[in-house]
């Protein structure tokens, strides 16, 4: 086996490490790498049966034909699941990428956008494998480039053109972008929102607000660096504010106390309007194998085709 293949081995965990994944210049190889590597341990993980489900079968929900429920799959995993058909329809997602500048911080040899864009590579090949329609719209003070959802050939490879930008946006703007994508969602989906959330909360409720009331079950990852998180660093240095360009000089001793309050603070108030909201909020430091997001994506999947088909089945 030579080294390029080695280094993007699962670990002893079974997930690839990030910085060797970031190694790999293209970004459909590192989502193939993630998505590949996920498909092949759930069958020892406690999400066994999502391999089954997402291929050929998906599970029993409410209103469905007990006629199609496939008895031999219940008794090997002891869950529900119908055979799946061509003609039905599958999920709407839209992933919503921070394009900001705050995006380009990275203390550990890569960039929290490289972090991010690599997520939403993962999320969109994963979802095109499922027959699902993948969206993408990135923003900074605004929407920059937007992709309605699509399920076609092709689609992915246009994706990936577009998060293979680097982030050059200005300063975070979370309302406005929000608002924008609001106005453009005219079906039922699954919305993934990945961005550092760092700016102004006093509009974040109301502007995911608007994601909900029009029926999309909304993900927020929420991604950080590792030092942003324990601010360790050591010596007094010159602190550049990405977005504004402000210089201050700073002796992390000092303040780190201070910070760690209130960037706290930050992190609670985030969480609790998630909480407040309904929506799933999985905070992710860069460091963390992107395997661990996929689980959540998969049951918020779940569910919203669940509600889909209760809906339908409603009618």
């Amino acid at each position: 086996m030579n080294s390029a293949t080695s280094k993007n081995q699962p670990n002893a965990s079974g997930y690839i490490d990030p910085a060797a994944l970031m190694q790999l210049q293209s970004l459909e190889l590192r989502a193939r790498h993630v998505v590949q590597g996920f498909m092949m341990g759930l069958n020892r993980s406690p999400y066994h049966g999502f391999s089954v489900e997402f291929t050929e079968y998906r599970q029993y929900t409410q209103g469905d034909d007990p006629r199609h429920l496939d008895w031999r799959l219940f008794a090997r995993t002891d869950r529900y699941y119908i055979k799946r058909f061509e003609d039905e329809t599958n999920l709407r997602c839209l992933l919503l990428l921070d394009a900001s500048k705050s995006m380009n911080f990275g203390s550990i040899g890569y960039r929290k956008s490289d972090y991010a864009r690599t997520l939403a590579a993962t999320l969109g090949y994963f979802l095109s494998t499922q027959r699902d329609a993948v969206g993408l719209a990135t923003f900074a003070a605004e929407i920059e480039d937007y992709i309605p959802p699509r399920y076609r050939s092709g689609h992915l490879h246009r994706l990936m053109v577009s998060l293979e930008k680097a982030a050059e946006g200005g300063t975070t703007h979370l309302a406005r972008p929000l608002i924008q994508i609001a106005e453009r969602l005219n079906k039922r989906g699954m919305l993934v929102l990945m961005s550092d959330l760092l700016a102004p909360l006093e509009t974040l409720e109301e502007s995911l607000g608007s994601l909900t009331v029009r029926g999309q079950d909304v993900i927020v990852f929420h991604i950080l660096d590792p030092e942003e998180l324990k601010f360790d660093f050591s010596d007094p240095e010159l602190f550049v504010d990405l977005e504004t360009n402000h210089k201050l000089y700073v002796d992390p001793s000092a303040v780190r106390g201070e910070y760690l309050q209130r960037f706290g603070e930050h992190l609670s108030a985030i969480e609790s309007i998630c909480s407040r909201l309904g929506l799933v909020y999985h905070r992710l430091s860069t460091d963390t194998p992107l395997e661990t997001a996929l689980p959540e994506v998969i049951r918020v999947r779940m569910q919203a085709r669940g509600n889909s088909r209760t809906r339908i089945a409603r009618r």
